[in-house]
């Protein structure tokens, strides 16, 4: 499985971004799309989750009310689309698969993409 992630970019507060992450193999109904995201100095951070089946989403704290995940399943593509940006949302983005159940650990997800770089400037 690869994930191919891309739509980051510069952007100023207040702004809007949306991420995609294309996946190699159409996921099974089980499986769990996700982002993550990781500023540097800091740990690896759960943003988003969704899943393939029935489109459930999950959502970071830090993110609840202004990201938004969601997938095309015909592609299959997941997407987070990111509004209201602020500086501290500054970090690189990584989409991830997990094939069992939703974690919030980035140890637990099996696959990842190669990130995909967001810079918020306030």
């Amino acid at each position: 499985v690869q994930l191919q992630a891309s739509g980051g970019g510069l952007v100023q507060a207040g702004d809007s971004l949306r991420l995609s992450c294309e996946v190699s193999v159409r996921p099974y109904s089980s499986h769990i799309l996700g982002w993550f995201r990781q500023a540097p100095g800091k740990e690896r951070e759960f943003v988003a989750a969704i899943r393939w089946s029935t489109g459930l989403t999950y959502y970071g704290d830090s993110v609840k009310g202004r990201f938004a995940i969601s997938r095309e399943r015909a592609e299959p593509t997941v997407y987070l689309q990111m509004d209201s940006l602020k500086h501290e949302d500054s970090a690189v983005y990584y989409c991830a698969q997990e094939l069992r159940s939703l974690s919030y650990r980035p140890s637990d997800w099996d696959y990842w993409g190669q990130g995909t770089q967001v810079t918020v400037s306030s």
